[in-house]
């Protein structure tokens, strides 16, 4: 979310900005609503004193036994109503239209984001340890069936395309990378693991930027309030619930969802753990505040058509270990550093070839300011694929929950800064893993860091 007087004080900058990611002007229709809004509310003001006055006056004139003069204060305190109603009634109209548009326009990329209008303008950092080239390389469904771990007809038949059933030691080695991943983090890189909601209302994925403009990559949640279903619930009060206080009868499950209000499936654990700071203010000296999860993610996918259609790259739920820093400004771009650390040391315990990508202006997401992506190697693509992404998001997702910071002593208070990266994509990573640690009879070497959680296993072998 933007300032709009920040963007009144220097709107050049922000369409500069908003133009290295492919949009027109945007200032002079915010900066035309922000100059209407700001004179209605004024005229809102000046009717209400106005309207005190002459209700002063109104009681001065009838001790005086004015009536004349009282009448015609009355008349000009009723046209006074009428002129502060139509005043306020711009304001909500012409506010809520700012609001809207502020809401839906992306963070101005950092001045050392490269432009670029799609991913081939990502920049390369550095790379990491020798991909592993193989004349016969098989991808992991291939290998996943071998092991007889990895069904992907099974999921389909309840649940659609784009789901998994993993069993055996594949299910196995997705749980101990899952868990390798988690004692890293908070053993080695002062992250603190939480085990958050997976289903948030509509004000915490606006904070984070999923709402409202990639309500389609997600999915809610409702109570349908039908009474077949409800019949042998004696606990629910239907005819509570389908009735609204203070509303027109109205049908049943959108009743509920009134009363209940709407939940959201999180496409990704930084929705959890960036609230956890919404509309607080935090002490300075607590941070940064690291924080960790390993949940569940959940993804429509909506834009990804064709894409990835085969095996476990793109899939609606998944695990993911997500990493999220709240910090003061002064400490955001070091944070990013230490974020993007600790990262690619998963990377490079598991001894994975990797390469660190900075997104160009037309590739980042809609809250980032700057982003770097960790892109792993895959022997039957024969090619680098995203397993990371991790951006600074300034201050974009602060003003949008109200999170601020206080130094101990003061009393001016500032938005904090946020920060959110995969420390990894656990799908992703047991991809990797069995694709570059395959052989050519079907096994799969387990690497050295996850053997512990394997029960000491070092391989897993082919079905029977």
């Amino acid at each position: 979310m933007h300032d709009i007087k920040a963007i009144r004080d220097n709107p050049t900058a922000f369409d500069a900005g908003w133009k290295s990611r492919g949009l027109e002007p945007q200032t002079p229709v915010l900066l035309d609503l922000d100059q209407t809004l700001r004179a209605a509310q004024t005229a809102v003001q000046t009717a209400q004193s106005r309207r005190n006055e002459d209700s002063k006056l109104i009681g001065q004139a009838k001790a005086q036994k004015d009536e004349a003069k009282a009448a015609a204060l009355m008349a000009e305190v009723e046209a006074l109503k009428a002129e502060m109603a139509a005043a306020a009634e711009t304001e909500a109209s012409v506010g809520a239209e700012l609001r809207k548009r502020l809401s839906e326009l992306p963070n101005i990329p950092d001045a050392i984001v490269p432009a670029g209008a799609d991913e081939a303008g990502n920049v390369e950092q550095s790379r990491s340890g020798d991909p592993r080239r193989m004349n016969n390389a098989r991808d992991h469904v291939d290998i996943g069936a071998g092991l007889g771990g990895m069904d992907f007809e099974a999921a389909a038949r309840m649940s659609g395309s784009r789901f998994v059933v993993l069993k055996k030691g594949v299910a196995r080695l997705e749980r101990a990378i899952g868990q390798f991943m988690l004692d890293l983090q908070t053993t080695q890189n002062g992250y603190t693991e939480v085990s958050p909601p997976l289903l948030v209302r509509d004000e915490a994925m606006f904070g984070t930027g999923q709402l409202p403009k990639f309500e389609d990559d997600l999915f809610q949640t409702s109570m349908a309030a039908n009474r077949p279903m409800f019949a042998a619930r004696p606990d629910i009060d239907v005819e509570a619930i389908t009735a609204v206080p203070g509303t027109e009868p109205v049908a049943s499950s959108e009743a509920v969802n009134r009363v209940r209000g709407r939940r959201w499936l999180i496409p990704t654990a930084e929705v959890s753990l960036t609230n956890l700071v919404r509309e607080q203010i935090t002490d300075e000296e607590e941070l940064p505040l690291r924080l960790t999860a390993l949940t569940q993610c959940f993804r429509s996918e909506a834009g990804s058509a064709g894409r990835d259609t085969r095996g476990m790259i793109r899939q609606h739920q998944f695990q993911k270990v997500e990493l999220v820093a709240i910090t003061t400004p002064e400490q955001s771009a070091a944070e990013h550093d230490h974020m993007v650390a600790s990262a690619q040391m998963v990377l490079e315990k598991l001894g994975l070839a990797y390469r660190t990508m900075l997104l160009c202006t037309g590739d980042m997401g809609f809250t980032a300011k700057k982003t770097f992506d960790l892109e792993v190697w895959l022997p039957s693509q024969n090619t680098f694929r995203e397993i990371s992404s991790i951006s600074n998001c300034g201050d974009f997702q602060a003003r949008r929950m109200d999170a601020r910071s206080q130094k101990r002593g003061e009393k001016g208070t500032r938005f904090v800064h946020t920060l959110n990266g995969s420390g990894l994509a656990v799908g992703r990573t047991l991809v990797a893993v069995l694709e570059n640690y395959q052989d050519e009879g079907g096994r799969v070497f387990i690497p050295e860091v996850l053997q512990p959680y394997m029960g000491g296993l070092t391989h897993l072998e082919p079905s029977a």
